[in-house]
């Protein structure tokens, strides 16, 4: 087929666009009429109202339990003194990333607790703490699957595309009916919306190690728990460290919005200077929430750095 075909079939085919768009605005009303209309929105509050009537126990056990995460966090975080907490933190990060950041931590808790925004500052940090765990608890499990069985990630990535793309406020809705309003609402959502990166990338850092690897574990007669615990999971660290620190900015990003179902810290201060006005609070949160996401964001590429040395 020469280039005079090519071009008189692509005449041809942006003919037929063309005719197709004017019938179809002539009777877009005719046509909209007719397709049927669906009672999703119904169905949806139906199916809310339906698992918040039926699994009621199964939620208030899983509130119980991130209440037994995040409590001993958050009242080591918020009512040992401050300076054992700072200091602890500060020698935290000298440890993992050298005298930098440990001084970079230490002079940032103390801006905190200039502008009187430190406590605020640990009870966010003890819900993103909280949310992240529950991140890796499931996100790393879930990403060895992934690698490992192509029929669950044809299943689960459709799930995390929407996990990933479902606007923010819309998780706020079934959260608080589940869980109502408080510190469990908040760091569910902030769950959901952060644990994507962690899945993805614990999976794509198991598919990419080298087939001579593979092929020499196999070859020692390593069983498929030792070779992912000895092998795959310790080369694949880097990615996972990778998803992690995405999660942790992720769960950062979450915290303002999940102050309006009722999370504490940071994020509660913004959202009322916000509904009142408040410029003075509201930039000194926004900065203590800046701190706070440079200083996890620095902590956890000198772990990864570690790792990789």
């Amino acid at each position: 087929m020469n280039k005079k075909d090519n071009l008189l079939g692509t005449n041809i085919l942006l003919i037929f666009i063309a005719i197709a768009a004017l019938i179809g605005f002539s009777e877009q009303y005719a046509v909209l009429d007719s397709v049927p209309r669906l009672p999703f929105a119904e169905r949806a509050d139906e199916t809310v109202d339906w698992l918040d009537t039926n699994f009621e126990p199964v939620f208030d056990r899983i509130g119980d339990g991130i209440s037994g995460i995040l409590n001993p966090i958050q009242h080591v975080l918020t009512e040992f003194p401050p300076l054992f907490v700072i200091t602890l933190l500060s020698v935290l990060g000298y440890m993992v990333g050298g005298w930098r950041l440990g001084v970079f931590m230490l002079l940032s808790f103390l801006f905190a607790v200039s502008i009187e925004m430190f406590t605020p500052m640990m009870v966010t940090l003890s819900l993103v703490l909280t949310a992240v765990i529950l991140d890796i608890a499931l996100g790393i499990p879930l990403g060895i699957l992934k690698a490992h069985i192509p029929s669950f990630s044809a299943v689960l990535d459709p799930v995390l595309d929407f996990m990933q793309s479902l606007p923010l406020f819309v998780y706020l809705i079934p959260v608080i009916l589940f869980w109502g309003i408080g510190n469990v609402s908040g760091i569910v959502a902030t769950f959901i919306f952060s644990m994507p990166p962690t899945v993805r990338l614990t999976a794509l850092g198991i598919q990419q190690l080298p087939k001579e690897l593979i092929e020499a574990g196999q070859a020692f007669g390593s069983t498929g728990f030792q070779f992912l615990t000895k092998v795959e999971l310790p080369l694949s660290m880097p990615s996972i460290m990778a998803g992690i620190n995405q999660t942790i900015m992720l769960a950062l990003a979450m915290v303002v919005v999940a102050a309006m179902v009722g999370a504490e810290g940071l994020g509660n201060i913004v959202y009322a200077s916000i509904v009142q006005l408040k410029v003075g609070e509201g930039i000194a949160s926004g900065v203590g929430l800046v701190l706070l996401a440079m200083m996890l964001d620095r902590l956890t590429k000198a772990a990864w750095k570690r790792l990789q040395s």
